[in-house]
Protein backbone atom coordinates (compact mmCIF):
# COMPACT_ATOMS: atom_id res chain seq x y z
CA UNK A 1 0.00 0.00 0.00
CA UNK A 2 0.94 3.12 -1.02
CA UNK A 3 1.55 5.53 2.54
CA UNK A 4 -0.13 8.86 0.30
CA UNK A 5 -3.81 8.12 0.11
CA UNK A 6 -5.16 9.73 -3.19
CA UNK A 7 -8.29 10.83 -1.13
CA UNK A 8 -8.66 11.76 2.32
CA UNK A 9 -11.50 12.49 4.01
CA UNK A 10 -10.79 14.46 7.22
CA UNK A 11 -13.21 15.34 9.89
CA UNK A 12 -16.28 15.43 7.25
CA UNK A 13 -19.41 16.54 9.53
CA UNK A 14 -22.89 16.36 6.86
CA UNK A 15 -25.88 18.66 8.84
CA UNK A 16 -29.49 17.39 7.71
CA UNK A 17 -32.11 19.43 8.22
CA UNK A 18 -33.87 21.08 11.89
CA UNK A 19 -36.56 18.63 12.80
CA UNK A 20 -34.65 15.41 11.64
CA UNK A 21 -33.76 12.54 13.99
CA UNK A 22 -30.30 13.64 14.79
CA UNK A 23 -28.15 17.08 14.01
CA UNK A 24 -25.51 15.18 11.42
CA UNK A 25 -26.17 12.49 9.10
CA UNK A 26 -21.89 12.25 9.17
CA UNK A 27 -19.86 13.44 12.59
CA UNK A 28 -16.26 13.98 12.34
CA UNK A 29 -15.80 10.98 9.50
CA UNK A 30 -11.88 10.32 8.43
CA UNK A 31 -10.94 8.14 5.85
CA UNK A 32 -8.27 7.58 2.80
CA UNK A 33 -8.91 5.99 0.02
CA UNK A 34 -5.65 4.12 -1.58
CA UNK A 35 -4.78 3.09 -5.28
CA UNK A 36 -5.66 -0.17 -5.99
CA UNK A 37 -6.94 -0.98 -3.11
CA UNK A 38 -11.30 -1.13 -2.09
CA UNK A 39 -12.37 0.35 0.94
CA UNK A 40 -15.75 -0.67 2.18
CA UNK A 41 -18.26 1.18 4.35
CA UNK A 42 -20.12 -0.88 5.62
CA UNK A 43 -23.20 0.09 7.71
CA UNK A 44 -27.45 -0.30 7.94
CA UNK A 45 -29.79 2.65 6.23
CA UNK A 46 -29.22 5.84 8.02
CA UNK A 47 -26.02 5.45 9.15
CA UNK A 48 -24.67 8.14 6.71
CA UNK A 49 -22.51 6.20 4.49
CA UNK A 50 -24.17 7.26 1.12
CA UNK A 51 -24.10 10.53 2.19
CA UNK A 52 -20.70 10.90 2.85
CA UNK A 53 -19.44 9.31 -1.14
CA UNK A 54 -22.35 12.36 -2.26
CA UNK A 55 -20.16 14.53 -0.21
CA UNK A 56 -16.83 13.29 -2.14
CA UNK A 57 -19.13 13.53 -5.46
CA UNK A 58 -20.17 17.46 -4.32
CA UNK A 59 -23.95 16.31 -5.38
CA UNK A 60 -25.89 16.65 -1.92
CA UNK A 61 -28.56 18.40 -1.52
CA UNK A 62 -28.07 21.45 -0.58
CA UNK A 63 -29.41 23.74 1.75
CA UNK A 64 -30.92 20.99 3.07
CA UNK A 65 -28.34 19.00 3.79
CA UNK A 66 -24.44 20.02 3.56
CA UNK A 67 -21.22 19.64 4.71
CA UNK A 68 -20.55 21.84 7.55
CA UNK A 69 -16.98 21.03 8.64
CA UNK A 70 -13.84 18.91 7.50
CA UNK A 71 -12.45 18.93 4.27
CA UNK A 72 -11.93 16.40 1.58
CA UNK A 73 -8.65 16.19 0.23
CA UNK A 74 -7.88 15.05 -3.58
CA UNK A 75 -4.92 15.87 -5.52
CA UNK A 76 -4.09 19.03 -3.89
CA UNK A 77 -7.35 20.62 -3.57
CA UNK A 78 -9.91 20.87 -1.11
CA UNK A 79 -13.09 19.28 -2.77
CA UNK A 80 -15.60 20.69 0.02
CA UNK A 81 -14.64 24.59 -1.37
CA UNK A 82 -14.95 24.34 -5.03
CA UNK A 83 -17.58 25.85 -6.86
CA UNK A 84 -19.65 23.51 -8.84
CA UNK A 85 -17.62 24.80 -12.09
CA UNK A 86 -14.26 22.93 -10.79
CA UNK A 87 -16.17 20.11 -9.51
CA UNK A 88 -18.14 19.13 -12.42
CA UNK A 89 -14.62 19.36 -14.13
CA UNK A 90 -13.28 16.15 -11.38
CA UNK A 91 -17.03 14.62 -11.12
CA UNK A 92 -17.18 11.90 -13.68
CA UNK A 93 -13.40 12.53 -15.35
CA UNK A 94 -11.27 12.20 -12.21
CA UNK A 95 -14.02 10.55 -9.79
CA UNK A 96 -16.74 8.10 -11.07
CA UNK A 97 -19.71 6.53 -8.86
CA UNK A 98 -21.68 3.15 -9.90
CA UNK A 99 -25.44 4.05 -8.00
CA UNK A 100 -27.15 1.24 -6.53
CA UNK A 101 -30.46 1.41 -8.64
CA UNK A 102 -29.07 1.61 -11.96
CA UNK A 103 -32.76 2.69 -13.66
CA UNK A 104 -32.10 6.01 -11.49
CA UNK A 105 -28.89 6.48 -12.98
CA UNK A 106 -29.90 5.59 -16.52
CA UNK A 107 -32.11 7.69 -19.19
CA UNK A 108 -34.96 5.30 -19.57
CA UNK A 109 -35.62 7.35 -23.29
CA UNK A 110 -31.90 7.00 -24.25
CA UNK A 111 -30.26 4.00 -26.02
CA UNK A 112 -26.76 3.42 -23.96
CA UNK A 113 -24.54 4.43 -26.57
CA UNK A 114 -26.17 7.81 -27.02
CA UNK A 115 -25.63 7.90 -22.49
CA UNK A 116 -22.01 6.58 -23.10
CA UNK A 117 -21.29 9.67 -25.68
CA UNK A 118 -22.87 12.12 -23.28
CA UNK A 119 -20.05 11.42 -21.10
CA UNK A 120 -17.35 12.72 -23.70
CA UNK A 121 -19.57 15.29 -24.65
CA UNK A 122 -19.73 16.98 -21.36
CA UNK A 123 -16.67 15.95 -19.82
CA UNK A 124 -13.78 14.32 -22.14
CA UNK A 125 -14.36 17.02 -25.16
CA UNK A 126 -10.39 17.46 -25.22
CA UNK A 127 -9.41 13.65 -25.40
CA UNK A 128 -10.19 13.32 -28.94
CA UNK A 129 -11.63 9.65 -28.77
CA UNK A 130 -14.12 8.47 -31.13
CA UNK A 131 -17.84 7.94 -28.76
CA UNK A 132 -19.18 4.86 -30.42
CA UNK A 133 -15.53 2.93 -31.12
CA UNK A 134 -15.19 3.80 -26.92
CA UNK A 135 -18.41 2.45 -26.24
CA UNK A 136 -17.64 -0.67 -27.66
CA UNK A 137 -14.50 -1.12 -25.87
CA UNK A 138 -16.26 -0.58 -22.65
CA UNK A 139 -18.83 -2.65 -22.70
CA UNK A 140 -16.53 -4.97 -24.55
CA UNK A 141 -14.28 -4.34 -21.32
CA UNK A 142 -17.40 -5.15 -18.34
CA UNK A 143 -18.15 -8.66 -20.13
CA UNK A 144 -21.14 -7.45 -22.32
CA UNK A 145 -22.12 -9.71 -25.03
CA UNK A 146 -22.33 -8.03 -28.39
CA UNK A 147 -21.58 -4.36 -27.46
CA UNK A 148 -22.19 -2.83 -30.86
CA UNK A 149 -25.65 -4.21 -30.74
CA UNK A 150 -26.24 -2.98 -26.91
CA UNK A 151 -25.10 0.64 -28.13
CA UNK A 152 -28.16 1.12 -29.84
CA UNK A 153 -30.24 -0.64 -27.03
CA UNK A 154 -32.62 1.25 -24.46
CA UNK A 155 -32.07 0.25 -20.68
CA UNK A 156 -35.28 -1.21 -20.25
CA UNK A 157 -34.68 -4.12 -22.51
CA UNK A 158 -31.76 -5.38 -20.02
CA UNK A 159 -31.29 -7.25 -17.39
CA UNK A 160 -30.28 -5.91 -13.94
CA UNK A 161 -27.28 -7.20 -14.08
CA UNK A 162 -26.90 -6.17 -17.61
CA UNK A 163 -27.69 -2.69 -16.27
CA UNK A 164 -25.32 -2.81 -13.64
CA UNK A 165 -22.34 -3.31 -15.94
CA UNK A 166 -23.44 -0.52 -18.34
CA UNK A 167 -23.37 2.01 -15.24
CA UNK A 168 -20.16 0.49 -14.74
CA UNK A 169 -18.91 1.21 -18.06
CA UNK A 170 -20.25 4.72 -17.90
CA UNK A 171 -18.36 5.13 -14.48
CA UNK A 172 -15.04 4.12 -16.26
CA UNK A 173 -15.25 5.60 -19.35
CA UNK A 174 -13.47 8.46 -18.38
CA UNK A 175 -10.71 6.60 -16.60
CA UNK A 176 -10.83 8.25 -12.92
CA UNK A 177 -8.72 7.65 -10.44
CA UNK A 178 -11.84 6.74 -7.62
CA UNK A 179 -14.32 4.59 -8.08
CA UNK A 180 -17.40 4.79 -5.65
CA UNK A 181 -19.89 1.92 -5.86
CA UNK A 182 -22.78 2.65 -3.84
CA UNK A 183 -24.49 -0.90 -2.57
CA UNK A 184 -24.09 -1.93 -6.63
CA UNK A 185 -24.83 -5.94 -6.12
CA UNK A 186 -28.05 -5.10 -2.92
CA UNK A 187 -31.19 -6.51 -5.19
CA UNK A 188 -28.48 -8.72 -7.74
CA UNK A 189 -28.43 -12.79 -7.71
CA UNK A 190 -25.90 -14.35 -6.31
CA UNK A 191 -24.32 -15.54 -9.74
CA UNK A 192 -24.94 -11.84 -11.14
CA UNK A 193 -23.86 -10.75 -7.84
CA UNK A 194 -20.19 -12.82 -8.27
CA UNK A 195 -19.48 -11.91 -11.71
CA UNK A 196 -20.14 -8.06 -11.03
CA UNK A 197 -17.66 -8.67 -7.95
CA UNK A 198 -15.14 -10.25 -9.76
CA UNK A 199 -15.45 -7.51 -12.76
CA UNK A 200 -14.74 -4.74 -10.27
CA UNK A 201 -11.24 -6.17 -8.94
CA UNK A 202 -10.66 -7.10 -11.94
CA UNK A 203 -11.19 -3.37 -13.37
CA UNK A 204 -9.03 -1.94 -10.26
CA UNK A 205 -5.87 -4.38 -10.96
CA UNK A 206 -6.27 -3.00 -14.76
CA UNK A 207 -6.87 0.96 -13.88
CA UNK A 208 -5.00 0.66 -10.03
CA UNK A 209 -8.59 2.08 -8.69
CA UNK A 210 -8.99 3.58 -5.76
CA UNK A 211 -12.51 2.08 -4.59
CA UNK A 212 -14.75 2.89 -2.07
CA UNK A 213 -17.23 0.69 -1.78
CA UNK A 214 -20.80 0.70 0.21
CA UNK A 215 -22.65 -2.08 1.44
CA UNK A 216 -24.59 -3.62 4.15
CA UNK A 217 -23.72 -7.44 2.93
CA UNK A 218 -21.12 -8.84 4.79
CA UNK A 219 -20.75 -11.90 2.82
CA UNK A 220 -20.03 -9.39 -0.28
CA UNK A 221 -17.43 -7.28 2.44
CA UNK A 222 -15.81 -10.69 2.87
CA UNK A 223 -15.12 -10.75 -0.98
CA UNK A 224 -13.94 -7.44 -1.65
CA UNK A 225 -12.58 -5.85 0.78
CA UNK A 226 -8.83 -4.77 1.68
CA UNK A 227 -10.29 -2.54 4.26
CA UNK A 228 -13.50 -2.00 6.50
CA UNK A 229 -15.00 1.30 7.96
CA UNK A 230 -18.17 0.47 10.06
CA UNK A 231 -20.36 3.55 10.26
CA UNK A 232 -23.41 3.91 12.42
CA UNK A 233 -25.91 6.97 13.28
CA UNK A 234 -23.36 8.76 11.08
CA UNK A 235 -20.20 7.99 12.85
CA UNK A 236 -17.41 5.69 12.44
CA UNK A 237 -17.36 3.06 15.20
CA UNK A 238 -14.15 0.27 13.62
CA UNK A 239 -11.97 0.76 11.28
CA UNK A 240 -9.29 -1.65 9.64
CA UNK A 241 -7.81 -4.13 7.79
CA UNK A 242 -10.65 -6.75 6.25
CA UNK A 243 -9.06 -9.86 7.58
CA UNK A 244 -8.29 -8.45 11.04
CA UNK A 245 -12.31 -6.53 11.49
CA UNK A 246 -14.00 -9.80 10.21
CA UNK A 247 -11.85 -12.75 12.07
CA UNK A 248 -11.89 -10.26 15.29
CA UNK A 249 -14.37 -7.36 15.55
CA UNK A 250 -13.04 -5.14 17.89
CA UNK A 251 -16.93 -2.84 18.35
CA UNK A 252 -20.01 -4.15 19.56
CA UNK A 253 -22.06 -2.54 16.87
CA UNK A 254 -19.75 -4.70 14.43
CA UNK A 255 -19.90 -7.76 15.83
CA UNK A 256 -24.02 -7.41 16.09
CA UNK A 257 -23.90 -6.78 12.31
CA UNK A 258 -21.59 -10.10 11.28
CA UNK A 259 -24.23 -11.74 13.36
CA UNK A 260 -27.22 -10.69 12.07
CA UNK A 261 -25.93 -12.48 8.53
CA UNK A 262 -27.66 -15.57 8.32
CA UNK A 263 -26.05 -18.89 8.48
CA UNK A 264 -25.63 -20.85 4.93
CA UNK A 265 -26.72 -24.15 7.27
CA UNK A 266 -30.23 -24.90 7.58
CA UNK A 267 -30.56 -25.98 11.23
CA UNK A 268 -32.30 -29.65 11.00
CA UNK A 269 -36.18 -29.62 10.78
CA UNK A 270 -38.56 -32.49 11.32
CA UNK A 271 -40.92 -33.22 7.82
CA UNK A 272 -43.92 -31.52 7.99
CA UNK A 273 -46.93 -34.33 7.54
CA UNK A 274 -50.05 -32.14 7.71
CA UNK A 275 -52.56 -31.81 5.24
CA UNK A 276 -51.60 -30.56 1.69
CA UNK A 277 -53.03 -26.83 1.37
CA UNK A 278 -51.97 -25.55 -2.07
CA UNK A 279 -51.27 -28.03 -5.35
CA UNK A 280 -50.08 -26.81 -8.51
CA UNK A 281 -49.73 -29.03 -11.54
CA UNK A 282 -48.05 -28.72 -15.15
CA UNK A 283 -48.31 -25.14 -14.77
CA UNK A 284 -47.79 -23.07 -18.17
CA UNK A 285 -47.27 -19.51 -18.64
CA UNK A 286 -46.06 -17.91 -21.81
CA UNK A 287 -45.45 -14.13 -22.27
CA UNK A 288 -45.93 -12.54 -25.67
CA UNK A 289 -45.31 -9.29 -27.33
CA UNK A 290 -44.85 -7.40 -30.24
CA UNK A 291 -42.05 -5.14 -31.64
CA UNK A 292 -44.20 -2.08 -32.69
CA UNK A 293 -41.63 -0.84 -35.41
CA UNK A 294 -40.60 -4.40 -37.23
CA UNK A 295 -43.90 -6.27 -36.40
CA UNK A 296 -41.86 -9.24 -35.16
CA UNK A 297 -43.45 -11.30 -32.25
CA UNK A 298 -41.25 -12.35 -29.12
CA UNK A 299 -42.08 -14.91 -26.50
CA UNK A 300 -40.84 -15.51 -23.17
CA UNK A 301 -41.59 -18.87 -21.54
CA UNK A 302 -41.91 -18.30 -18.24
CA UNK A 303 -43.54 -21.27 -16.28
CA UNK A 304 -43.08 -24.71 -18.04
CA UNK A 305 -44.79 -27.72 -16.16
CA UNK A 306 -44.53 -26.24 -12.56
CA UNK A 307 -45.98 -29.46 -10.19
CA UNK A 308 -45.53 -28.40 -6.45
CA UNK A 309 -47.51 -28.60 -2.86
CA UNK A 310 -47.26 -26.92 0.14
CA UNK A 311 -48.76 -28.40 3.36
CA UNK A 312 -50.38 -26.48 6.13
CA UNK A 313 -47.61 -24.98 8.33
CA UNK A 314 -44.82 -25.15 5.87
CA UNK A 315 -42.51 -22.75 4.25
CA UNK A 316 -41.36 -23.93 0.70
CA UNK A 317 -38.97 -21.71 -0.41
CA UNK A 318 -38.60 -20.59 -4.22
CA UNK A 319 -34.91 -20.24 -5.55
CA UNK A 320 -33.49 -18.90 -8.68
CA UNK A 321 -32.27 -15.89 -10.49
CA UNK A 322 -33.80 -12.77 -12.04
CA UNK A 323 -36.40 -14.17 -15.23
CA UNK A 324 -36.46 -18.11 -13.90
CA UNK A 325 -39.95 -17.50 -13.13
CA UNK A 326 -40.19 -16.91 -9.69
CA UNK A 327 -42.24 -13.74 -9.32
CA UNK A 328 -44.53 -15.10 -12.11
CA UNK A 329 -45.24 -18.20 -10.70
CA UNK A 330 -46.27 -16.35 -7.17
CA UNK A 331 -48.78 -14.50 -9.26
CA UNK A 332 -50.37 -16.75 -11.22
CA UNK A 333 -50.77 -18.58 -7.50
CA UNK A 334 -53.00 -15.38 -6.00
CA UNK A 335 -54.66 -15.27 -9.45
CA UNK A 336 -52.66 -12.05 -9.89
CA UNK A 337 -51.87 -13.27 -13.33
CA UNK A 338 -53.51 -16.05 -15.59
CA UNK A 339 -51.79 -19.32 -16.25
CA UNK A 340 -52.15 -20.69 -20.09
CA UNK A 341 -52.65 -24.12 -18.79
CA UNK A 342 -52.13 -26.24 -15.90
CA UNK A 343 -54.30 -26.18 -12.58
CA UNK A 344 -54.18 -25.17 -9.10
CA UNK A 345 -56.11 -27.25 -6.19
CA UNK A 346 -56.71 -25.13 -2.59
CA UNK A 347 -57.38 -27.70 -0.24
CA UNK A 348 -58.23 -30.36 -3.32
CA UNK A 349 -60.35 -27.88 -4.91
CA UNK A 350 -59.63 -26.82 -8.44
CA UNK A 351 -60.04 -22.68 -8.70
CA UNK A 352 -57.16 -22.23 -11.50
CA UNK A 353 -60.30 -22.06 -14.03
CA UNK A 354 -62.90 -20.08 -11.75
CA UNK A 355 -64.44 -16.77 -12.72
CA UNK A 356 -63.84 -13.84 -10.53
CA UNK A 357 -67.21 -14.14 -8.90
CA UNK A 358 -66.33 -17.57 -8.41
CA UNK A 359 -63.15 -17.13 -6.87
CA UNK A 360 -64.16 -14.48 -4.23
CA UNK A 361 -65.00 -16.93 -1.55
CA UNK A 362 -60.72 -18.16 -1.99
CA UNK A 363 -59.54 -14.37 -2.10
CA UNK A 364 -59.15 -13.90 1.62
CA UNK A 365 -57.58 -17.42 1.83
CA UNK A 366 -54.41 -16.91 -0.56
CA UNK A 367 -52.67 -13.47 0.65
CA UNK A 368 -49.40 -11.82 -1.04
CA UNK A 369 -46.35 -9.88 0.50
CA UNK A 370 -44.31 -7.72 -2.26
CA UNK A 371 -41.17 -6.92 -2.94
CA UNK A 372 -41.04 -3.72 -2.74
CA UNK A 373 -43.65 -2.36 0.25
CA UNK A 374 -43.46 1.19 -0.55
CA UNK A 375 -45.10 1.04 -4.11
CA UNK A 376 -47.65 -1.56 -2.76
CA UNK A 377 -48.73 0.74 -0.68
CA UNK A 378 -50.95 3.44 -0.82
CA UNK A 379 -49.25 6.47 0.25
CA UNK A 380 -52.19 9.02 0.56
CA UNK A 381 -53.96 6.34 3.15
CA UNK A 382 -52.97 5.80 6.42
CA UNK A 383 -51.28 2.61 7.68
CA UNK A 384 -54.22 2.11 9.87
CA UNK A 385 -56.76 2.18 6.34
CA UNK A 386 -54.27 0.02 4.04
CA UNK A 387 -54.52 -3.03 7.08
CA UNK A 388 -58.08 -2.64 7.21
CA UNK A 389 -58.48 -2.42 3.65
CA UNK A 390 -59.40 -6.37 3.24
CA UNK A 391 -61.24 -7.06 6.41
CA UNK A 392 -63.89 -3.91 4.94
CA UNK A 393 -64.11 -5.64 1.51
CA UNK A 394 -64.96 -8.79 2.88
CA UNK A 395 -67.79 -7.39 4.75
CA UNK A 396 -66.30 -6.52 8.27
CA UNK A 397 -67.76 -3.62 10.18
CA UNK A 398 -65.22 -0.29 10.23
CA UNK A 399 -64.88 -0.38 14.11
CA UNK A 400 -63.99 -3.81 14.21
CA UNK A 401 -62.18 -3.81 10.88
CA UNK A 402 -59.85 -1.19 12.54
CA UNK A 403 -59.59 -2.23 15.66
CA UNK A 404 -57.97 -5.35 14.50
CA UNK A 405 -55.86 -3.30 11.97
CA UNK A 406 -54.04 -2.27 15.45
CA UNK A 407 -53.71 -5.69 16.85
CA UNK A 408 -52.16 -6.52 13.55
CA UNK A 409 -49.70 -3.90 13.70
CA UNK A 410 -48.91 -5.19 17.48
CA UNK A 411 -48.62 -8.50 15.95
CA UNK A 412 -45.95 -7.56 13.78
CA UNK A 413 -44.11 -5.35 16.31
CA UNK A 414 -45.20 -2.02 15.15
CA UNK A 415 -46.92 0.51 17.94
CA UNK A 416 -50.48 0.94 17.48
CA UNK A 417 -50.21 4.56 17.11
CA UNK A 418 -48.55 3.74 13.66
CA UNK A 419 -51.97 3.07 12.44
CA UNK A 420 -52.63 6.88 12.42
CA UNK A 421 -49.39 7.62 10.06
CA UNK A 422 -48.70 7.42 6.70
CA UNK A 423 -46.48 4.88 4.89
CA UNK A 424 -43.33 7.58 4.23
CA UNK A 425 -42.96 8.07 7.76
CA UNK A 426 -41.52 4.45 8.14
CA UNK A 427 -37.90 2.40 7.53
CA UNK A 428 -37.58 -0.03 4.92
CA UNK A 429 -38.10 -2.65 7.68
CA UNK A 430 -40.92 -1.14 9.30
CA UNK A 431 -42.42 -0.67 5.75
CA UNK A 432 -42.11 -4.47 5.13
CA UNK A 433 -43.78 -5.35 8.70
CA UNK A 434 -46.95 -3.12 7.15
CA UNK A 435 -47.21 -4.90 4.50
CA UNK A 436 -46.93 -8.41 5.88
CA UNK A 437 -49.78 -7.03 8.80
CA UNK A 438 -52.19 -6.21 5.49
CA UNK A 439 -51.65 -9.88 4.46
CA UNK A 440 -52.44 -11.42 7.38
CA UNK A 441 -55.46 -9.39 8.45
CA UNK A 442 -57.57 -12.06 6.28
CA UNK A 443 -55.92 -14.77 8.27
CA UNK A 444 -55.45 -16.90 4.83
CA UNK A 445 -54.13 -20.32 4.41
CA UNK A 446 -51.84 -19.84 1.78
CA UNK A 447 -49.03 -16.54 2.03
CA UNK A 448 -46.68 -15.80 -0.98
CA UNK A 449 -44.02 -13.99 0.20
CA UNK A 450 -42.07 -11.96 -2.86
CA UNK A 451 -38.08 -11.20 -2.35
CA UNK A 452 -39.45 -9.65 1.55
CA UNK A 453 -36.04 -9.17 2.96
CA UNK A 454 -33.77 -8.46 0.09
CA UNK A 455 -33.39 -4.95 0.49
CA UNK A 456 -33.01 -4.78 4.37
CA UNK A 457 -30.15 -4.46 6.29
CA UNK A 458 -28.86 -7.29 7.95
CA UNK A 459 -30.29 -6.93 11.48
CA UNK A 460 -33.34 -5.62 10.40
CA UNK A 461 -33.22 -8.65 7.87
CA UNK A 462 -33.50 -10.82 10.87
CA UNK A 463 -35.95 -9.43 12.52
CA UNK A 464 -38.33 -10.03 9.86
CA UNK A 465 -37.18 -13.58 9.37
CA UNK A 466 -37.91 -13.83 12.78
CA UNK A 467 -41.14 -12.47 12.50
CA UNK A 468 -42.09 -14.62 9.74
CA UNK A 469 -40.82 -17.50 12.31
CA UNK A 470 -43.26 -16.46 14.90
CA UNK A 471 -46.46 -16.03 12.25
CA UNK A 472 -45.39 -19.79 11.30
CA UNK A 473 -45.87 -21.04 14.62
CA UNK A 474 -48.85 -18.92 15.75
CA UNK A 475 -50.97 -18.80 12.04
CA UNK A 476 -49.27 -22.21 10.49
CA UNK A 477 -50.01 -20.68 6.61
CA UNK A 478 -48.41 -22.90 3.71
CA UNK A 479 -45.72 -20.32 3.10
CA UNK A 480 -44.13 -20.21 -0.63
CA UNK A 481 -41.27 -17.77 0.36
CA UNK A 482 -39.64 -16.32 -2.96
CA UNK A 483 -36.21 -15.56 -2.98
CA UNK A 484 -32.47 -15.41 -4.31
CA UNK A 485 -30.79 -15.04 -1.09
CA UNK A 486 -30.00 -18.83 -0.27
CA UNK A 487 -28.84 -17.88 3.42
CA UNK A 488 -32.20 -16.87 3.76
CA UNK A 489 -33.67 -19.74 2.47
CA UNK A 490 -31.53 -22.06 4.72
CA UNK A 491 -32.75 -20.51 7.30
CA UNK A 492 -36.81 -20.27 7.57
CA UNK A 493 -37.35 -22.80 4.73
CA UNK A 494 -38.33 -26.08 5.00
CA UNK A 495 -37.80 -27.61 1.75
CA UNK A 496 -36.70 -25.46 -1.26
CA UNK A 497 -37.48 -25.50 -5.12
CA UNK A 498 -34.55 -24.54 -7.50
CA UNK A 499 -36.04 -23.14 -10.14
CA UNK A 500 -34.50 -21.97 -13.72
CA UNK A 501 -35.80 -20.98 -16.77
CA UNK A 502 -39.43 -21.09 -15.86
CA UNK A 503 -38.92 -24.92 -14.71
CA UNK A 504 -38.29 -26.40 -11.49
CA UNK A 505 -34.74 -28.69 -11.09
CA UNK A 506 -34.66 -29.59 -7.99
CA UNK A 507 -36.60 -30.03 -4.83
CA UNK A 508 -36.48 -31.27 -1.61
CA UNK A 509 -35.82 -30.57 2.25
CA UNK A 510 -33.70 -27.65 2.66
CA UNK A 511 -30.71 -29.28 4.94
CA UNK A 512 -30.58 -31.99 1.95
CA UNK A 513 -30.11 -29.60 -0.70
CA UNK A 514 -27.89 -27.51 0.75
CA UNK A 515 -25.51 -30.64 1.67
CA UNK A 516 -25.54 -32.46 -0.82
CA UNK A 517 -27.07 -30.77 -4.39
CA UNK A 518 -27.91 -33.20 -7.01
CA UNK A 519 -28.53 -30.38 -9.82
CA UNK A 520 -25.47 -28.42 -11.67
CA UNK A 521 -27.79 -25.22 -11.58
CA UNK A 522 -27.94 -25.70 -8.16
CA UNK A 523 -24.23 -26.51 -6.91
CA UNK A 524 -23.53 -23.53 -9.23
CA UNK A 525 -25.85 -21.13 -7.02
CA UNK A 526 -24.44 -22.39 -3.71
CA UNK A 527 -21.11 -21.67 -4.49
CA UNK A 528 -21.77 -18.35 -5.95
CA UNK A 529 -22.91 -17.44 -2.05
CA UNK A 530 -20.83 -14.24 -1.68
CA UNK A 531 -18.35 -14.83 1.89
CA UNK A 532 -19.45 -18.55 1.32
CA UNK A 533 -16.37 -20.58 -0.30
CA UNK A 534 -14.99 -23.34 1.32
CA UNK A 535 -16.70 -23.11 4.81
CA UNK A 536 -20.42 -22.57 5.76
CA UNK A 537 -20.94 -21.86 9.12
CA UNK A 538 -22.99 -20.34 11.85
CA UNK A 539 -20.98 -17.16 11.73
CA UNK A 540 -19.59 -15.46 8.74
CA UNK A 541 -16.33 -17.57 7.21
CA UNK A 542 -13.57 -15.20 6.08
CA UNK A 543 -13.07 -15.94 2.38
CA UNK A 544 -9.33 -16.81 1.34
CA UNK A 545 -9.95 -13.56 -1.08
CA UNK A 546 -9.87 -11.70 2.46
CA UNK A 547 -6.38 -12.80 3.83
CA UNK A 548 -4.74 -12.48 0.08
CA UNK A 549 -5.84 -8.97 0.26
CA UNK A 550 -3.55 -7.35 2.97
CA UNK A 551 -1.40 -4.13 1.93
CA UNK A 552 0.54 -4.88 -0.67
Amino acid sequence: MTDTPILRIAGLSVALPAGADRQHAVRDLTLELHPNRTLCVVGESGSGKSLAALAVMGLLPQPEVRAVAGSIQFEGQDLLALPERAMRRIRGRRIGMVFQSPMTGLNPVMRIGDQIAEQFRFNGRDLGVDPRRRGIELLASVGLPDPAALLDTYPFRLSGGQRQRVMIAMALALEPAVLIADEPTTALDVTTQVQILKLLRELQERYRLAVMFITHDFGVVSEIADEIAVMRHGELVEHGAAGRVLAGPAHPYTRQLLAAVPSLEPPLRAPVKTPIVLQTRALAKTYRSRDRMFGRRREVTALHNVDLAIRRGEVLGLVGESGSGKTTLGRVIVRLLQADSGSITIDGAEVSELSRRQYRPYRKRVQMIFQDPFSSLNPRRTVGQIVAEGLLAHGMPAPQAHARARELLRLVKLSEQAADRYPHEFSGGQRQRIGIARALALEPDILVADEPVSALDVSVQAEVLELFEEIRVRLRPAMLFITHDLRVAAQICDRVAIMRRGEIVEEGPTSAIFAAPRHAYTQELLAAVPGARNQPSATLPVSPTVLEHQPR
